[in-house]
């Protein structure tokens, strides 16, 4: 050990580990007081000492990649945890397959514990995962387990992650209505305006409702962008259009805007000292020194910053985005659909989704999309997609061939549609012409997979590389029983899933 061991991203460092400082922007600080806070997670589930599932969700959402990085908010929640923890070197220094299960059920846990998050604020019951995590938690700290004890566990994680999506969605429809397409504007009028990125639509819909009347446009950015489908969203005239691209870009994007910044949740890149006194965070996303507003949800400072920066004099940018296919208006075309797949008009589905991530491997999805055959549709959801939503691909049999589902959050409705589908023809999901793509790069997408693997789908394309947390053995054991596979060449891929 080093200054830290950090493997659970896409991009740890030489395919291995981050072992000095994180890619993600996090130090050696941040990295040991993020393992003593989810040591004493560990350490109350292992010693039966209940922590309130409340403070449960924060602290395993904060250890997420790009969401918490202020040792202050960290140690506090070390803190509020309480009681002796469990030693973190006990799992990074342990073999190479006992770290690997373990690691893959911790980070498992800690992407549906942020989708719990999600839905919790919003109101939906979640306590029923609670038991789970903990139980879960406990097994991360046995030491002589193996795969027949493990295993079970971690495709549990996928049925524990997939309900509380399912919860997710269904707060969603009655927070904010059924989400219908929409053209998004990528033009920034002139004017003040905050821009907010993240995935909390809560914190967007109080933000709309406290700006009302007070000249203070606001614009989405990265995974918000499905926003403008929900009807009690778009009904604010001054919730405008969106602002750039994926969170990777973040650096780049907000750089030069005169305009305040609300992070909501996850996706925080380190913000530059050119833009960070514009930048403001809430919830679970802290950044040392950027003001965090609590959870009072008084976004006064945000508004009053926009009000003094001003904004554009004139108006900046073009295009639009497309969106707001959410599965209930995709069911909707459900004989549309079933009806050009078997008159032949459409081929095959693939569903391009995930995350967006620093690699130029990733310009990967975007060939892959273009290349697709012109008798067939590409869904797609979670940041991934703007690698290629700019793309027309048209329409076809009466469909668009580019179908925005939403965030990763909205990953319920991409099962939905396809066990949907499966009844439709009466036939298997795995029957289906149906082939996943999966871009990955932190936990919720471990959490996710976890989820597609419970429920028995196969044939996945993983990629732009896989997670250095696998070892060959477990490897071996999702090539043998789901048949994953790592992304080649757009050329073979396509060509293989064609076929």
């Amino acid at each position: 050990m080093t200054g830290m061991f950090c493997q659970q991203c896409e991009q740890t460092a030489a395919g291995r580990a981050c072992e000095s400082a994180g890619i993600c922007g996090k130090n050696s600080e941040v990295a040991r007081l993020q393992d003593e806070l989810t040591g004493a997670l560990i350490g109350a589930a292992r010693d039966g000492r209940e922590i309130p599932g409340e403070l449960l969700l924060e602290s395993l959402f904060a250890t997420l990649t790009n969401v918490n990085f202020d040792p202050e908010s960290l140690a506090g929640l070390r803190s509020a945890a309480g009681g002796p923890g469990y030693d973190m070197n006990g799992l990074w220094g342990a073999p190479e397959d006992s770290r690997s299960l373990r690691t893959l059920l911790l980070l498992g846990i800690r992407g549906a514990a942020a989708y719990a998050h999600h839905a919790g604020v919003l109101g939906a019951d979640v306590s029923e995962s609670l038991a789970y995590f903990r139980r879960g938690l406990a097994a991360v700290a046995e030491e002589g387990w193996g795969a027949a004890e493990l295993l079970p566990l971690v495709l549990e994680c996928g049925d524990v992650n997939l309900k509380i999506l399912a919860l997710l969605d269904e707060a969603h429809y009655n927070s904010f209505g059924q989400a219908a397409p929409a053209v998004v504007s990528r033009t920034v009028e002139p004017g003040p305006f905050v821009v907010v990125t993240g995935h909390d639509m809560l914190d967007l819909s109080l933000l709309l409702k406290q700006t009302e009347g007070r000249g203070v446009a606001v614009y989405t950015h990265g995974e918000m962008l499905n926003a403008h489908g929900y009807p009690e969203l778009k009904k604010y005239p001054h919730l405008k259009g969106h602002v750039g691209t994926a969170w990777p870009n973040q650096q780049k994007e907000l750089a030069s805007i005169p305009g305040a910044v609300l992070f909501t949740t996850n996706c925080l890149m380190p913000p530059l000292e050119t833009y960070r006194d514009r930048v403001f965070t809430t919830s679970v996303a802290r950044w040392p020194g950027v003001t965090h507003v609590d959870g009072s949800k008084d976004f006064s400072p945000v508004i009053d910053r926009a009000l003094e920066l001003g904004g554009h004099k004139e108006s900046r940018g073009d295009g639009t985005f497309s969106t707001g296919y959410g599965h209930r208006t995709v069911l909707s075309l459900a004989g549309t659909i079933v009806q050009a797949v078997k008159s032949g008009a459409v081929r095959r589905f693939f569903l391009v989704g995930g995350c967006d991530g620093h690699r130029g491997s990733r310009s990967y999805f975007r060939d892959f999309v273009e290349k697709t055959p012109p008798d067939t549709v590409v869904l797609t959801l979670g940041c991934g997609k703007f690698r290629f939503n700019d793309l027309d691909l048209g329409t076809i049999g009466g469909i668009p061939r580019l179908i925005d589902m939403g965030q990763c959050n909205d990953a319920y409705g991409a099962v939905r549609v396809a066990v949907a589908l499966a009844g439709a023809f009466d036939c298997g999901v795995n029957d289906l012409p149906l082939s996943l793509v999966i871009s990955w790069y932190e936990q919720k997408a471990v959490a996710i997979l976890l989820s597609l693997l419970h429920l028995g789908i196969k044939k996945i394309v993983l990629g732009p590389s896989l997670p250095a947390f696998v070892s060959p053995a477990v490897l071996n054991y999702l090539v043998e029983n789901y048949q994953v596979a790592p992304t080649t060449s757009v050329d073979a891929d396509l060509a293989r899933l064609m076929g």
